[in-house]
């Protein structure tokens, strides 16, 4: 079987949920890091960039807009 093994990936899982009764999508990166999101491109912009810079779990989670 081929294609693209996930637990290959450095650092680990990023989840995206979409925020029930809304248009907006929370992406989750592995570190704890939370931001909700209009448009999925800029989530994923976002979760692919922001493990340069992981934070812990408290420090990681930011406001939503």
């Amino acid at each position: 079987m081929s294609g693209h093994d996930p637990s290959a990936l450095p650092g680990g899982v990023f989840r995206v949920h979409w925020v029930p009764g809304t248009d907006r999508l929370l992406g989750v990166c592995y570190c704890g890091a939370e931001q909700d999101f209009e448009d999925p491109v800029d989530l994923w912009n976002w979760l692919l960039a922001h493990p340069d810079a992981p934070a812990s779990t408290e420090e990681g989670r930011m406001a939503r807009t």
